[in-house]
């Protein structure tokens, strides 16, 4: 009697995870122009602030003579 609740029990579960891998949590999202920009426009600050970062130092500095 034991084994029968078992099996009936992991007959159970496997359904429950093969019905929840079989749905997707969310639908994807397409980008729209104005997110775009705006990640292209981070990425460009971004470099904008590590290149002046680097300009910046002291160790950087180099002197025509």
């Amino acid at each position: 009697m034991v084994m029968m609740g078992l099996e009936r029990l992991v007959v159970t579960l496997k359904s429950k995870i093969r019905s929840l891998k079989m749905k997707k949590p969310y639908d994807k999202m397409d980008k729209s122009e104005s997110m775009r920009i705006e990640i292209r426009s981070r990425k460009a600050r971004k470099l904008i602030e590590e290149t002046l970062k680097i300009a910046d130092s002291p160790k950087s500095r180099t002197y025509a003579f």
